[in-house]
């Protein structure tokens, strides 16, 4: 194996979000650094061309977000990913792929990904998607979105969790879950219940603790697989 990916010496952030490159394509993975540099609101930090780089280098650097290829030599990035989450809960994780496969998504998702994107997505959709999970929120492609929840409805032969976390909950954070199933942004959460968007944010806070979720993502996931959207209107 060659010598590990070098990491570039930058500037301090300066309030940027700082983003670790996953990718094991070199090409590829410099013409993210160079899309990510192109945002002033952004930072490329650090790269690595396999799993196990990535986890180190997230240990080590301790960036926002990890841009996070899906097939990787070493280790694969959905394992990458898992591990990241769980060390370092606080750092993001959009994962990349070309493969557009159910078992992906899921997977994930279900590892503490924020975000999932295709390869082929445009260049502004990635760097929205870098933006959206530095901020808290979670990021998928419509088309994967739509997959996602068909996939959770049809339970995909997987054993449904204990839906007794949602019982514990008052009307008004459950009409927030009805909201965020829906797929409702904050701010249009914010119209629909007649809150400000900084109440929204404290139920969503509240209801990622109560829940034991990292994200909204995460939120959607637990609600379908516990059945608690077949009460749902």
């Amino acid at each position: 194996m060659g010598e590990p990916v070098r990491e570039p010496v930058r500037e301090p952030a300066a309030g940027r979000a700082e983003v670790l490159i996953a990718e094991d394509e070199d090409l590829l993975r410099a013409s993210l650094r160079e899309l990510v540099d192109s945002d002033p609101r952004l930072v490329a930090t650090g790269e690595a061309r396999d799993g196990r780089e990535a986890v180190a280098a997230a240990e080590r650097l301790r960036p926002d977000v990890v841009l996070m290829d899906v097939r990787m030599p070493v280790m694969d990035g959905l394992t990458a990913t898992r591990l990241i989450c769980e060390r370092r809960p606080a750092v993001k994780v959009v994962v990349l792929t070309t493969f557009d496969l159910d078992e992906y998504v899921y997977e994930a998702l279900r590892a503490g990904a924020s975000g999932f994107l295709l390869k082929n997505a445009v260049p502004e959709d990635i760097l929205r998607a870098i933006r959206t999970v530095h901020d808290g929120n979670a990021m998928l492609a419509p088309e994967v979105t739509r997959r996602l929840i068909a996939d959770c409805s049809r339970g995909r032969g997987r054993p449904r969790p204990d839906p007794s976390p949602f019982g514990a909950l008052t009307e008004r954070e459950r009409d927030v879950v009805a909201a965020v199933v829906r797929g409702m942004s904050n701010e249009e959460i914010a119209a629909a219940l007649f809150l400000s968007r900084a109440t929204v944010k404290t139920y969503l806070s509240r209801l990622f603790l109560k829940l034991g979720v990292r994200d909204r993502t995460q939120l959607v996931i637990l609600a379908y697989e516990s059945g608690y959207v077949d009460g749902l209107g």
